[in-house]
């Protein structure tokens, strides 16, 4: 399940989106950037990988410090070997000079290595003997990224609309169509031609979707903030928590709406924020579709069991699951995030994706379900380093 945002300028990062492939959560639209930003979304050049390899020993992180702190670090590993055990995997390499088998055996060499109850101090001196460690590129070619978090909300709701339940999260339609690798070609007509699939607003505005409803929400911005993230927790009435996950999207490109409620007036850039929004659109539910219309984006969920679930349908785990672009980036492997979070850099394992997360100078980070890891995620906004993983050559 799924699961997640940027915006341009002063990007608000808020918690989450999650997709499939490259179309799942978004990322983080409620925390303001504090600055201008640098171009983190820079595409790589023309052939370019989003990793090197580092050759100067001297540049390798000490990984002592994460080695002493390996909570769900197996669990996320063998997360990402299931995800390597369906043949789809072995499509998406070599990734450079890394072989599908030398991706598998870095894993469980690592898996190994985290279970063999050597102290931090030895890990790390075996991690930097028999592992090459490659370092992203990231925005700036100087190994820059920006890094945010996501989350999972809860929410109260129906699966029957009520007076308090009327705000729905809709399931897939049967007319749209998405191509073998699960990206999205369009909506097929009763002609049978394809077109591209109506806008959030033209969706909202027309009705369409009635009969596909998984589950009804109480507050129209709530609905939003389940799609961005791409997952939610759903409390019924009976106190039972149930997930749903993202299972597609409208196709379009995900847009950020913060840059006008700034423009408008409703906030400056220096006390918006997601608690802030949620506040806002309670007080004033009439301009709830003004604003997430200006998002043409849509997301269609399914009901999953379990934990939430990333775009390599893998459960995710908090501050061990990060999301990157997966067309310039090496799905279900190892990482060290360089970056202190809530808690100081460590290993994770890059098992997600999102609409925003775009380019080699983007992170998300996957910080849990509720709200503390929504006030966590809304409050993510750091650069740092990341870096890959793998086993040496024989």
């Amino acid at each position: 399940m799924k699961i997640k945002i940027i915006l341009l300028g002063l990007f608000l990062v808020m918690v989450f989106l999650v997709l499939a492939g490259c179309h799942r959560r978004i990322a983080t639209d409620l925390t303001v950037l504090p600055t201008i930003p640098k171009d983190y979304l820079r595409p790589l050049p023309p052939g370019e990988l989003a990793l090197r390899k580092i050759t100067d020993p001297s540049q390798i992180p000490d990984y002592t410090r994460a080695c002493s702190d390996t909570d769900r670090l197996r669990e996320a590993i063998a997360n990402s070997l299931s995800y390597m055990a369906k043949p789809s995997s072995e499509k998406f390499y070599p990734y450079g000079d890394i072989t599908y088998e030398r991706a598998v055996t870095s894993l469980r060499e690592l898996d190994k290595l985290v279970a063999s109850g050597m102290s931090p101090q030895q890990m790390n001196a075996v991690l930097r003997e028999k592992f090459d460690t490659y370092i992203s590129v990231g925005c700036d070619d100087q190994g820059t990224v920006l890094f945010t978090g996501y989350y999972t909300p809860i929410f109260d709701g129906s699966r029957l609309r009520t007076d308090r339940f009327h705000y729905p999260l809709y399931q897939p339609p049967a007319d749209l169509v998405k191509g073998p690798e699960g990206t999205i070609l369009g909506q097929r007509g009763a002609d049978g031609r394809i077109r591209p699939y109506p806008s959030r607003e033209e969706i909202q505005k027309s009705n369409a979707l009635v009969g596909n409803e998984l589950v009804w929400l109480g507050d129209p911005f709530e609905v939003y903030i389940a799609h961005v993230q791409g997952s939610a927790k759903i409390r019924m009435p009976d106190g039972q928590l149930e997930t749903v996950g993202y299972a597609a999207n409208n196709g379009w490109e995900y847009r950020g709406i913060v840059q006008k409620m700034i423009a408008d007036g409703k906030f400056s850039n220096k006390n918006i924020n997601l608690k802030a929004m949620i506040d806002y659109f309670k007080a004033h539910p009439d301009e709830v579709d003004l604003y997430v219309n200006q998002n043409p984006r849509f997301v269609f969920f399914r009901s999953e069991k379990g934990d939430p679930r990333g775009s390599l349908n893998e459960p995710v785990i908090p501050f061990r699951t990060i999301a990157t672009d997966k067309t310039i980036y090496p799905r279900a492997m190892f990482t060290f995030v360089a970056v202190d979070l809530d808690k100081p850099a460590g290993f994770a394992l890059d098992q997600d994706t999102g609409g925003a997360i775009r380019a080699a100078g983007r992170c998300d980070v996957y910080m849990g379900v509720g709200d503390r890891a929504g006030e966590l995620a809304g409050r993510t906004y750091r650069e740092g380093r990341l870096y890959y993983l793998f086993i040496k050559p024989e």
